[in-house]
């Protein structure tokens, strides 16, 4: 004799206790990874704290502002010896060089 769906429990709307099983072990899965991803989200951006990135951002800032600075200063140095050396070739005789 056979056995129609709405007997057995196996219909369109109903699952199978395999199924089931493997549907609930799946969710953890899912909600085990959930959780560590959001744990590092947090730690990265810092839940409250300066995070790693915000102190990112701060250093790289500071290396920035420190680097205009010293191109400036370089730039300065480097026109202060090229003024040097061109004062020197150009008067060069009259200061008694050869």
């Amino acid at each position: 004799m056979k056995r129609n769906d709405e007997e057995t429990g196996f219909g369109e709307g109903a699952l199978s206790p395999v199924v089931f099983e493997i549907s609930g072990d799946f969710q953890l899965e899912v909600l085990e990874k959930l959780g560590m991803v959001e744990a590092k989200v947090d730690m990265i951006v810092g839940n409250g704290q300066p995070g790693r990135l915000r102190l990112v951002e701060e250093r790289v800032a500071a290396l920035e502002k420190n680097d205009i600075r010293r191109n400036v200063y370089d730039r300065i140095v480097t026109a202060a010896i090229a003024f040097a050396v061109s004062a020197v070739i150009a008067l060069h005789d009259h200061l008694g060089l050869r």
